[in-house]
């Protein structure tokens, strides 16, 4: 039988109480694994938790985990990442410095007509809500010197409702999460343009709003 999911303080869906009191990455990762705090662990095939180093100096949060990450069980790895892993390089900022999570860790989707493709579904507020105690969690323990939200979903579950990515992308906003504090678009976005010259013209805007990241991250070194 399918567990129900663990509810908060205000009686919606949350994942606070799987979430263990432990400094360690690795251990709140494993303890993701299990979590039932809202009900898209039912169709997903695992847990998508955050990847990289625990010291990483820049955290990027995007949506939620795509049909490729869901079936490998690690963040940006499918097209998206893709794009993600080559702005980053065109932007000067070294990979390995980087930790990639999603604003939620399970896969939403629907199926689609001929039934052999799982087509994204964007978490609605509820579920984003369910899942920010991991995320927050996640921030905490990494403490990194730039938090970058890639896209409106985490733009908006960690800047808040008002944020609009469309107007506010690559300026610096405050926040307690970080000493810096960026959002821009997701790099999913630059996937789904029509043309190769919208597509061109998304990528360079997407390495511009990242330039700024790694003039931060020199200046730390």
């Amino acid at each position: 039988m399918d567990e129900l999911p663990g509810l908060g303080a205000a009686g919606q869906p949350s994942a606070a109480e799987y979430v263990p009191a432990t400094t360690d990455l690795a251990k709140l990762r494993e303890a993701a694994g299990g979590c039932r705090g809202c009900h898209l662990y039912r169709d997903a095939t695992q847990t998508v938790f955050g990847a990289g180093p625990a010291t990483a100096r820049v955290v990027m949060v995007g949506e939620q985990p795509g049909d490729v990450e869901d079936r490998r069980g690690l963040p940006f790895v499918g097209p998206a990442g893709k794009v993600l892993d080559r702005a980053l390089e065109e932007a000067g900022i070294d990979r390995s410095l980087v930790y990639v999570t999603n604003s939620v860790k399970h896969f939403k989707f629907k199926p689609a007509a001929s039934g052999k493709r799982r087509i994204h579904a964007k978490p609605n507020a509820a579920e984003v809500a369910a899942c920010r105690p991991w995320l927050e969690t996640e921030i905490a323990l990494v403490r990194p010197r730039v938090l970058v939200c890639l896209g409106a979903t985490a733009a908006q579950a960690l800047l808040g409702k008002q944020f609009r990515v469309t107007r506010q992308r690559g300026t610096w906003v405050e926040s307690d999460l970080a000493e810096h504090v960026t959002a821009t678009i997701h790099p999913s976005s630059i996937l789904r343009q029509r043309t190769d010259e919208e597509r061109h013209r998304e990528m360079e805007g997407f390495v511009e709003d990242l330039k700024l990241v790694a003039v931060v991250i020199e200046k730390a070194s």
